[in-house]
C-alpha cells in the first residue's frame, strides 16, 4: 500500500535547507493481518531475541494475536492498566527494564504508550518497534516525546522507531473517537506550518521546504477524506495512517516537532498542565488540539485582515505570567531567561515582512473550512465540546506562548499594533 519508504529515501541526506536529514526508520509495514507477522518482521529487521512488550490493557486487547506471533522471542511484558498521560516515571521504569541488556522494545498502542518507549530507548540506545492500534495521532514516527515531569509537559528529544507496523484491520476497527482525534491532530498542521515559516522569516530558524511540503501534502490529502474518517473501511484506515506517518517522518527529519505543531499544541499542553494537579483525566490529545486549532485560526484569520501594522518590542508582565504558572515558574524562567525568543525579532523586519506573513496565513484553509471538515470527521469543535471553561481556555491562550522557546504568531501578537 505504502510508498513511504520511497519518500523517506528521496528526502534523506544533505538538503538545501542546510540540514542532513536522517531517521532511524528502516521499515514500515501497513497491511491487513500484519499483527500475525510482527515476530517475522522483527526478525527481518534484525531485532534482538529479547523483547520488552509495552502496552496498556486496551491496546493489548486491540492487538489480539501479537503475543502468539512472538514465539521465537523471549518476551518480557510491561502492561499498564491505562496510560492517558505519559510521565517521566514511566520512562524511568522502562529504562530500568532495558538497561544493560541485549533487548529491544515493542510498543503496542498510540501516543501515551509510545512516548515513554521512544525516550527510554533513546536514552538506553535500544531498538524500537511501534505497533499502532489506532490512527489517533501523528507521533508514531516522531523524533520527540512529550512527557510530563513535575507537572510540566515538555517535548524531549527522543528517537524514531526502527520499525513501524500498522494492521489495517485493527486500525479500521478502532473506536471512532480515536479516529476523529487523529484527524484533529492532523488539522493542527496548518497552524504549525504557518508558525514555522513565519519564524523562519523573522528569526532565520531552519526551515525545510521539502519537509514542510511533505506535511502539507499529507494533511491536504486527509482533508479530502474527512467524510470517511469514521468508516470501518481498511483502505481508508490505511491511508489515514499513512498521512499521520508522513507528518511524524517530517518531525524525524527535523529532529523536532516544528513540522507538525505550533501555537495550538502549546495551548493544549498548558491546559493539560493546569488540570493535572486537579486530578482531571485529559481528553484525547487530538480532541483538545483540534479545538485549539480552530480557536487559533480565528485569531490568525483576524490578524491577516490587518493590511499594515506598527511593530513594537515585546512587553511582558512577567510577574503576572509567573503567577499564572505557579509551581511551573522554574521551567518558564528556563524557557525565557536570560534571553527569550523574541529578542531575535527585528521590528523593522516584522513590518517589512507583514504582507508576506499575511499571505502565509491566507494560504491555509480558514477557520470555517477546517471546522466543516472536522464536523464531517466527527471531531469535537468547540471549547464546550472538550468540557473546558472559557476562562481556563482563554487564559491558556494568553499565557501559553511563554511555555516554549519557540516563536509563533501567537507569541508576537503583542508586538503588533
Amino acid at each position: 500500500m505504502s510508498n513511504i519508504l520511497e519518500i523517506i529515501n528521496s528526502i534523506k541526506g544533505e538538503c538545501a535547507c542546510g540540514m542532513c536529514h536522517g531517521t532511524a526508520i528502516e521499515d514500515i509495514v501497513i497491511e491487513s493481518g500484519a499483527v500475525n507477522r510482527v515476530g517475522e518482521l522483527l526478525n527481518k529487521n534484525n531485532f534482538p531475541k529479547n523483547i520488552l512488550l509495552v502496552a496498556d490493557k486496551n491496546t493489548l486487547k486491540a492487538a489480539d494475536g501479537i503475543i502468539s506471533s512472538l514465539s521465537d522471542f523471549n518476551v518480557t511484558m510491561k502492561i499498564y492498566p491505562s496510560i492517558r498521560v505519559a510521565e517521566m516515571h514511566h520512562v524511568e521504569e522502562l529504562e530500568a527494564l532495558i538497561k544493560d541488556r541485549d533487548i529491544a522494545v515493542l510498543s503496542v498502542g498510540t501516543g501515551s504508550v509510545n512516548d515513554p518507549c521512544r525516550l527510554a530507548t533513546a536514552r538506553q540506545k535500544k531498538k524500537l518497534c511501534i505497533f499502532a492500534t489506532a490512527p489517533s495521532m501523528d507521533g508514531f514516527a516522531s523524533y520527540s516525546s512529550p512527557i510530563v515531569k513535575d507537572g510540566f509537559k515538555e517535548s524531549y528529544p527522543a528517537k524514531s522507531p526502527e520499525l513501524i507496523i500498522g494492521d489495517t484491520k485493527i486500525l479500521a476497527a478502532a473506536p471512532t473517537e480515536l479516529k476523529s482525534s487523529g484527524f484533529g491532530d492532523m488539522i493542527a498542521k496548518y497552524v504549525g506550518l504557518a508558525d514555522w515559516k513565519i519564524s523562519h522569516i523573522l528569526t532565520g530558524e531552519t526551515y525545510c521546504e521539502r519537509v514542510a511540503e511533505l506535511t502539507r501534502t499529507a494533511v491536504d490529502e486527509l482533508m479530502l477524506m474527512a467524510d470517511r474518517v469514521c468508516s470501518r473501511d481498511e483502505y481508508t484506515a490505511g491511508k489515514i495512517f499513512e498521512s499521520l506517518l508522513k507528518t511524524g517522518i517530517g518531525m524525524s527529519f527535523m529532529q523536532n516537532s516544528r513540522p507538525a505543531s505550533g501555537s495550538e499544541h502549546i495551548v493544549a499542553h498548558l491546559i493539560e498542565c493546569k488540570e493535572l494537579p486537579e486530578g482531571k483525566i485529559p481528553n484525547l490529545h487530538g480532541e483538545d488540539v483540534g479545538v485549539c486549532t480552530l480557536e487559533t485560526l480565528k485569531i490568525y484569520n483576524t490578524l491577516a485582515e490587518k493590511e499594515k501594522i506598527t511593530a513594537v518590542r515585546e512587553s511582558v508582565n512577567w510577574d503576572e505570567v509567573f503567577a499564572y504558572y505557579g509551581n511551573m515558574r522554574p521551567e518558564i524562567e528556563r524557557m525565557n531567561f536570560p534571553d527569550n525568543i523574541t529578542d531575535d525579532v527585528n521590528t523593522a523586519v516584522l513590518e517589512e515582512k507583514w504582507e508576506e506573513i499575511r499571505q502565509i496565513i491566507k494560504s491555509v484553509p480558514s477557520y470555517e473550512e477546517c471546522k466543516s471538515a472536522m464536523e464531517k470527521a466527527g471531531c469535537k469543535t468547540t471549547v464546550e465540546d472538550i468540557e473546558k471553561s472559557r476562562e481556563l481556555f482563554d487564559n491558556c491562550v494568553k499565557y501559553s506562548p511563554y511555555m516554549r522557546r519557540r516563536l509563533t504568531l501567537l507569541r508576537i501578537i503583542n508586538m503588533i499594533k
